[in-house]
């Protein structure tokens, strides 16, 4: 039984911090997911409150701004292309709104792909950075720091185990979206089971996405991540919620990233698992 440290909803604290160590429990039921649902708070508090954080949450938020800047050129690209290959001028009131239906379609389209592509471009580029956030905190939640200063042979060191890391879990998820992209095919219900079937992979996608980190320092594989999330799937499902929320909304998706990083990390309490 794998256990792990949750949001304390009464205290407002995600562990509580005992001669330097980390007290854990499991926090399940409704309690459970409300903490997971915050824990992106607590997570920021604890950032606001840990200086030394700084540089590493700054320098996911810069990159993340690169990518969105560049996902969103794409993005106004690929509308253009949509929209350009159906639409040609008509001045009949018909194809007027036969223009506006596929214009919105188009955009709707176009906004899926931009943070499908924004989430996973973004993640596998910041990865390395994120994975030292995900340690220092660790450290400052144990209370075992680490001499090894952050430099670029740092991030180079551990480069390609998180990328490796990474790719194979975007692999993953881009292989079974596109599995649960068939379910449009059946007439009626298709597209109900689909949307719920995406959604449901969204969610758990975060949370191994977070939640990775972690694991993959403690050279835990998939399956005993697995397990971790089946013991506290309302505190994940929370969580998972709450990122996806935050993910699409204009600019704070910027700082929700690195973020999520640190809440995951509390969620684990790293010394538990």
């Amino acid at each position: 039984m794998i256990s792990a440290c949750f949001v304390n909803v009464d205290t407002g604290g995600c562990c509580k911090m005992n001669t330097g160590k980390v007290s854990c429990g499991v926090v399940g039921g409704a309690k459970g997911f409300v903490g997971g649902f915050f824990s992106l708070w607590d997570a920021f508090c604890f950032v606001m409150k840990n200086p030394s954080l700084y540089k590493f949450v700054i320098i996911p938020f810069v990159i993340n701004i690169l990518v969105f800047i560049g996902v969103v050129y794409w993005g106004y690209d690929l509308f253009n292309q949509l929209v350009g290959e159906y639409l040609s001028p008509h001045d009949s009131w018909y194809w007027q709104i036969l223009a506006m239906i596929i214009k919105f379609i188009a955009g709707l389209a176009t906004m899926v792909a931009v943070f499908f592509t924004f989430t996973v471009v973004g993640n596998l580029i910041a990865a390395p950075f994120n994975d030292i956030l995900s340690e220092r905190t660790e450290q400052l939640l144990t209370g075992h720091m680490s001499d090894e200063p952050f430099s670029l042979k740092r991030i180079v060191k551990d480069l390609w185990r998180v990328m490796r890391d990474e790719i194979r879990k975007m692999l993953i998820f881009v292989v079974l979206m596109i599995v649960a992209l068939l379910f449009n095919l059946l007439p009626g219900v298709g597209s109900l089971i689909y949307t719920i079937i995406s959604g449901g992979l969204m969610l758990y996608f975060l949370i191994i996405e977070y939640t990775g980190y972690v694991f993959s320092r403690k050279h835990q594989g998939f399956k005993e991540q697995r397990l971790f999330i089946a013991s506290n799937r309302l505190s994940s499902l929370g969580f998972a919620l709450a990122v996806m929320c935050m993910l699409f909304i204009p600019f704070v998706q910027f700082l929700t990233i690195p973020m999520a990083v640190v809440a995951a990390t509390q969620l684990c309490c790293c010394d538990c698992i």
